[in-house]
């Protein structure tokens, strides 16, 4: 099983990947840094939700993660919704085929254990709902690793999350509100660890030279989101993305105004409607849209301004990395806590209630404080560091116990 006596341990990663969520994504080329780096001999695949993505750009085999092709378009004739039906059926076979050709099976990251954005419970909860039972039965380990999670009102999808999680032979989560929300939903998580994001192990861009104080004030970046509130927020969601879109051009214009240029960003291919809305509202070449393809590519971005506003929690991540101060626009409770965590708690505005004028002052003492956050955040992410070594080592003492455990140098940035 291991390279010590001359067998290939087989690793299969699972989940959302390579389906245009830049997050889900940088979280899994984490969890792959980390298999090449301490387990070479680890042969990996991954069942997931764009195969030919995920084979492109990280160079792993890679299988549909649902047979019915058609799984995420809402099924309004008989056709459509006897194919789901039977897709559901199917999967059942193919995913405990896949499972039972592994050794373990890693979830990495994600927040597949949340549904703060809208979310059925015949969707990802059933797979990985049956990612887990498999495991289970099969005496395949499966790895939830540094996921995030939340207590979920819906009782469907309260159900199968919880089972999933009862059944992973490991867990781990993000930050602290996710083990908590997983013992309220009745897990036993005493031995479940808390670490921080997977996307932090990724590599940092080389930061740009700090600005002269003296110089006319930089760019600034704006993440945006195709927001609609969350799981339970599906009676008002018209009324969320409108408030939301609103008041993001309206910052955006003030900004424009007082002759600052504006990069806007995204974090899902699901985010272009919202970036095309504002360039239509705010007709200024100040105004300019990046193609991120990674997360690399924000932090890229994010690295060259002076200042980011971000509701897409990995793009909060990205900032934080690159030692950009960030003014989070928070959906949810993660969001609340990353920001909290890494010094910046003071510069948290709702998502769900965004008020151009108060989101404005906040910018402006977010960037009067600008090299002491600098500072602040260099600290921060040492520390970060440090925690995900420990994250890794003990995922290997638990998915890889015949491993050879020597340290070995992890760059973090």
């Amino acid at each position: 099983m291991t390279s010590g006596d001359g067998a290939r341990v087989r690793v299969g990663v699972f989940g959302l990947l390579g389906s245009g969520n830049l997050g889900n994504d940088g979280s899994l080329e984490a969890v792959l840094g980390y298999l090449r780096a301490e387990h070479p001999e680890a042969v990996v695949d991954a069942l997931c939700g764009g195969p030919e993505a995920v084979t492109t750009r990280f160079g792993i085999p890679a299988t549909r993660l649902h047979w019915y092709r058609g799984e995420y378009r809402t099924a309004s004739r008989a056709g459509a919704i006897a194919g789901k039906g039977l897709g559901k059926l199917v999967d059942v076979v193919r995913t405990a085929a896949w499972v039972r050709r592994h050794d373990v099976v890693i979830v990495p990251g994600m927040g597949v254990l949340e549904a703060t954005l809208p979310l059925r419970p015949w969707g990802f909860p059933y797979s990985l709902f049956l990612l887990c039972a498999s495991g289970r039965l099969l005496r395949t380990r499966v790895a939830l690793v540094g996921v995030g999670a939340a207590t979920i009102g819906d009782r469907p999808t309260r159900a199968l999350v919880r089972w999933s999680a009862r059944l992973a032979a490991y867990r781990s989560y993000r930050d602290a509100q996710s083990r908590d929300a997983m013992r309220a939903m009745g897990v036993d998580t005493a031995r479940d660890g808390v670490h921080p994001d997977l996307a932090f192990a990724l590599p940092t861009p080389r930061a740009g030279a700090p600005s002269d104080p003296s110089d006319p004030p930089g760019p600034v970046c704006v993440g945006v989101m195709d927001f609609h509130g969350g799981n339970d927020d599906r009676a008002r969601a018209d009324e969320i993305h409108r408030r939301y879109l609103d008041g993001t051009i309206r910052f955006v214009r003030t900004l424009v105004e007082e002759g600052r240029a504006v990069r806007l960003l995204t974090g899902d291919e699901c985010d272009a409607t919202v970036v095309a809305a504002i360039l239509d509202a705010v007709d200024s070449p100040l105004v300019t849209a990046a193609e991120p393809a990674s997360l690399a590519d924000l932090m890229r971005e994010m690295a060259a301004a002076d200042a980011v506003v971000a509701i897409r929690y990995h793009n909060l991540i990205c900032a934080l990395k690159t030692g950009t101060p960030v003014l989070a626009l928070c959906y949810a409770a993660k969001s609340e806590a990353l920001m909290a965590e890494m010094g910046l708690g003071a510069y948290r505005h709702p998502a769900r209630e965004v008020d151009a004028d108060r989101l404005l002052e906040q910018f402006r003492a977010l960037e009067k404080r600008s090299a002491e956050l600098r500072q602040t955040l260099t600290e921060r992410n040492l520390a970060v560091s440090r925690q995900l070594e420990r994250h890794f080592d003990s995922l290997t003492a638990a998915l890889f116990p015949a491993a050879d455990h020597s340290p070995t140098l992890r760059k973090a940035s």
